[in-house]
């Protein structure tokens, strides 16, 4: 890892960990931050299978950084908004499993990105905030959609009119954070999962990324139909084969 704004480091295994650098700012969001997500997710180095994403001095993410905002018209406004959901969307969607080590702050657009990845790992200390409303603005990095999806509009709608705070066992209950563990303990097992996920299969990892959000936009009917064509794509794959004579064999596979 270097002194960076967004600190890497790959094992042998292909676990890519992720830790955003900003010393005193709570791990705050602005552009250079976005931009080195942006970059990283756009052309993940090869060998990587799997990603953990967390924070540093006992925080995640804090949000936009309110020091370094700047003022812009509302065209301005919209393409930056755009532009923070077209990052979060090759975090959801880029085909890499990414799992969440949280801990302190996960406020605003923190939550935003949180709900970008696929595991989420909550310790004693995690907040859960969209405070936007105290500020006189609304979210703009995702959250009516993402969190909508998880609380439904009822429960967003509320938390954003009243700014109120989830701790990690409320978030656990709610769906924003699929695991609560001890203090300390988020980040080890954020990559025993990721190692875990990156023993998949490529393809069903790629497939289970890539289908199961946008079949739940989608009709009855198209999503059985989508449905069918991953199970179609995967049950018919070299994996597949493998995945089967592992078990029969009673190994473990080993998927190319």
């Amino acid at each position: 890892m270097t002194d960076t704004i967004l600190q890497i480091a790959v094992s042998d295994d292909g676990i890519a960990t992720l830790v955003m650098n900003r010393p005193g700012k709570r791990n705050a969001m602005n552009d250079e931050l976005l931009a080195a997500l942006d970059a990283f997710f756009s052309a993940p180095p090869a060998a990587v299978k799997a990603v953990v994403l967390t924070g540093t001095e006992g925080h995640y993410c804090s949000g936009l950084d309110l020091a370094e905002h700047k003022e812009r018209n509302a065209e301005e406004t919209m393409r930056h908004s755009r532009g923070w959901h077209a990052i979060m969307d090759k975090i959801q969607f880029g085909g890499l499993p990414v799992v969440s080590a949280m801990f302190g702050a996960v406020i605003g657009g923190g939550l935003e990105l949180a709900t970008s990845t696929h595991v989420r790992i909550a310790e004693p200390s995690a907040i859960f905030q969209l405070p936007e409303g105290k500020r006189g603005i609304f979210v703009g990095g995702g959250a009516s959609v993402r969190v909508g999806k998880i609380l439904g509009a009822d429960r967003l709608i509320e938390m954003m009119l009243t700014g109120r705070k989830y701790n990690s066992d409320e978030g656990l209950a709610l769906g924003l954070t699929h695991y609560a563990v001890g203090e300390g303990e988020a980040l080890a097992m954020a990559q025993d999962l990721a190692r875990r996920i990156a023993a998949n299969a490529p393809l069903s990892n790629y497939i289970m990324i890539q289908a199961i959000a946008r079949i739940e936009d989608m009709s009855k009917a198209d999503g059985f139909f989508t449905e069918s064509l991953c199970a179609a794509l995967t049950q018919t794959s070299p994996d597949a084969v493998e995945g089967l004579q592992a078990f029969l064999q009673k190994r473990d596979p080993s998927f190319r």
